[in-house]
């Protein structure tokens, strides 16, 4: 079997650019401003960044932004209550040179000293050790977010003068007063470089703007041009799923850039609170999993060594989303209430499995395994509530719930999805004190989980409160920020069971190999998997439409519209675009009245980043695009259309993932073969239920990829950050 490969100019889930490597290997960063740098492909050009015509009107606030909003509230009060961390334990004295000085920069930021240029040159002392903080109880969130209010007309027309000043599109002048708030006019004149933080503005357009609005005094050393620089890099590594990035590989990535001093600049940064600085310990070859404890600031006892720590900047909300997310599970692992174990003997002595008994018992508890598997977690949820146990299970796709909740014995009302339970429209409600009114919260697909999902998850359980993760670990990591689950295992702080059910069939065959490095031979007596060779993109495209039009429905009986096609991006001759186009001609034709779009046709919704919904186009009015989705009817305002909804018929992994077809046509043509990754075939061949097509062009990059290249690494703090508060289990 062969297929294509992935490339950054087609992937659509990551961009390939800029933050090179640290010098120790542990860092690998994306950070393109092209159009397809975005998970879920949505992002835009300049031009059009916000998705919006040019006008005076603001978009009017929807469904997505009200759930955005709601998330936001949530980040404001993790943000709140994060503000009384305390600063971290001395330590780094294995460091040296600029590293030392970057790590005494750090130090002098979380002291609440203002770093001064020196710092560089001149170590800066370490700040004194500070008592770690006592444990406290969670605030709760508020139920119902704030609407968010339109800017004033009068402040989105003054900043479009300013952007036609500077040869901007004018069409960014309503994102720019979003971004910057009120006085973003002025805020421009003053430090032209912040419209990098507008989405989709690349560092040469706004080289371009600045050089047009302060003429002579423009400079490549601007301190304003190296604290945005380092923003917007930050920025994009969080689109590749770093929650931070380690000093030797953003000040590398600042000197690509036409940074001069990029030490200065990472310095400036931190100082003027645009980016947070810390460090954690590293581990050493034989050394415990979990850190040693740092001595403190005045000890001065000879011949113990500081075991050597790695200096990291990051942006606060996945800084303090991380934070609180750890501290959040360090509370569930160390003090799991014995509130309702009465009723959790009584869920135990129903001669319940191995996991019912584990989570009886622990606060939080991972589950590992494939599709099969989630059986596991269907009978916990049954019998924790025949025992009387609030439970609830969530999913990362409305397929996935729907799937789930076949798998239950009786009531399936207790599935829904983690995008549902956060933003208030599905779940078993909150108690007065705002916490969820729950005794077990089941959370499947949990690779998908990004560091904020999972922190608004854990804050808003109830003390005593128990928390199943489950998943499979070889499936697409989430895309956004984070790697939460890999991180849970890799930390080993609590019980870990792994399912020995195995998929069945031909299918769940050729998925299990693929997952541990190995695409054998299957055999396939009901083709349930066929390989289909191509020469080129237009061959790859023609057998694509063939297949899901003719070949699949004639041979299985699976219709157009229950099958899907997946590729490694959006971009190129056969990507998500060009057979999209391909398969709306021959499967519903039409002139595309409204954005492109007709009723029947079938399309992805991308309600905020990060997430996809499938639906169908139902129809089109002055309202806006109405779509019938799996959680129901959706309205997308006109605005929004061309930023928010593609044609689905084909999608790439990333919005696939989450859910399953009865027939999945997998194109892998010949320029994406530096694209493909053993989680990414192992994601895209298991959306297969009952068969699988690849169209194939890529000779042997297939079974390379699937042999040596594994998840591409994402430099996160979730690890450290619990294994300092939880013993290791073993």
């Amino acid at each position: 079997m062969s297929t294509e490969p992935e490339t950054p100019e087609t992937t659509g889930e990551t961009g390939s650019e800029g933050v090179p490597e640290s010098a120790g290997g542990a860092v690998s960063v994306s950070v393109s401003g092209d159009e397809e740098a975005t998970p879920e492909g949505n992002s835009v050009a300049p031009g059009d960044a916000d998705g919006t015509p040019e006008g005076d009107d603001a978009p009017k606030l929807s469904e997505a932004e009200a759930e955005l909003a709601a998330q936001r509230l949530e980040r404001e009060r993790i943000e709140r209550r994060k503000a009384e961390k305390k600063g971290p334990v001395a330590s780094g004295a294995k460091l040296s040179g600029t590293a030392a000085d970057l790590l005494a920069a750090v130090r002098a930021v979380e002291s609440g000293e203002k770093p001064v240029r020196p710092a560089f040159t001149e170590p800066a002392a370490p700040a004194p050790r500070r008592p770690a903080p006592e444990p406290v109880s969670p605030p709760r969130p508020a139920p119902v977010p704030a609407a968010p209010v339109a800017p004033p007309a009068e402040t989105v027309d003054a900043v479009r003068r300013v952007l036609t000043e500077g040869g901007a599109p004018p069409a960014l002048a309503a994102q720019a007063t979003s971004v910057l708030g009120e006085g973003a006019d002025a805020v421009l004149h003053e430090d032209p470089w912040q419209l990098l933080r507008i989405t989709g503005v690349r560092p040469d357009q706004a080289d371009g703007f600045a050089r047009a609005l302060l003429g002579a005094e423009c400079h490549p050393d601007d301190e304003r041009r190296g604290r945005a620089l380092t923003v917007w890099l930050l920025e994009q590594a969080a689109l590749a799923g770093h929650t931070a990035l380690e000093l030797p590989a953003l000040t590398a990535a600042l000197a690509q850039r036409g940074v001069p001093d990029a030490e200065a600049a990472v310095q400036a940064a931190l100082a003027e609170g645009d980016a947070l600085g810390f460090q954690d310990a590293l581990e050493e070859p034989g050394a415990p999993t979990r850190p040693a404890a740092a001595p403190a600031a005045d000890d001065d006892s000879e011949g113990e060594e500081e075991r050597p720590v790695r200096v990291l900047a990051g942006l606060e909300r996945y800084t303090l989303a991380e934070e609180s997310l750890a501290d959040t599970l360090g509370r569930l692992i160390n003090a799991p209430s014995e509130e309702t174990s009465a009723a959790w003997e009584k869920a135990v002595s129903s001669g319940a499995s191995e996991l019912v008994r584990a989570v009886a018992g622990n606060g939080l508890v991972l589950h590992t395994g494939g599709e099969a598997a989630r059986a596991e977690p269907a009978a916990l949820l049954d019998a924790a509530r025949a025992a009387g146990l609030r439970a609830f299970a969530v999913c990362h796709a409305p397929d996935g719930a729907r799937r789930f909740a076949a798998l239950l014995a009786e009531d399936t009302s207790c599935v829904g999805t983690v995008a549902g339970v956060l933003s208030g429209t599905e779940g078993p409600g909150r108690d007065q004190e705002g916490a969820l009114d729950l005794d077990l919260l089941i959370v499947l697909d949990a690779p998908q989980l990004d560091v904020e999902s999972a922190a608004m998850l854990a804050e808003s359980l109830p003390d005593g409160a128990r928390l199943l993760l489950s998943g499979d670990p070889a499936l697409l990591w989430s895309a956004g920020p984070g790697r939460v689950f890999a991180d849970l295992l890799a930390a080993r702080a609590c019980p870990q069971l792994a399912s020995r059910v195995p998929d069945p069939g031909p299918l769940g065959e050729l998925v299990s190999g693929i997952g541990v490095g190995e695409l054998g031979q299957v055999e396939a007596p009901g083709k349930e998997i066929v390989i289909v060779p191509v020469r080129d993109a237009g061959e790859a495209v023609h057998r694509t439409v063939q297949l899901v039009a003719d070949s699949v429905p004639r041979a299985f009986g699976v219709r157009p519209d229950q099958a899907v096609v997946i590729t490694p991006g959006h971009g190129g001759a056969a990507g998500t675009r060009a057979l999209n186009a391909a398969l709306k001609e021959r499967l519903n034709p039409g002139p595309g009245r409204f954005g492109g779009f007709d009723p029947g046709d079938l399309v992805v919704h991308s309600p905020a980043p990060g997430r996809t919904v499938p639906g169908r186009v139902v129809r089109a009015d002055a309202e806006g695009l109405h779509l019938e989705c799996a959680g129901g009817p959706v309205v997308v305002a006109k605005e929004l259309v061309e930023s928010r909804v593609r044609h689905g018929w084909a999608v790439t992994a990333h919005q696939a993932v989450g859910a399953r077809w009865p027939a999945a046509v997998v194109v892998l043509p010949g320029d994406a073969a530096q694209a493909l990754s053993r989680p990414w075939v192992y994601t895209a061949f298991g959306r297969a239920e009952r068969h699988l097509s690849v169209v194939h062009g890529v000779e042997q990059a297939l079974p390379q990829a699937v042999a040596e290249v594994p998840a591409k690494p994402r430099t996160t703090r979730l690890r450290a950050l619990l294994t300092a508060q939880v013993p290791v289990t073993g």
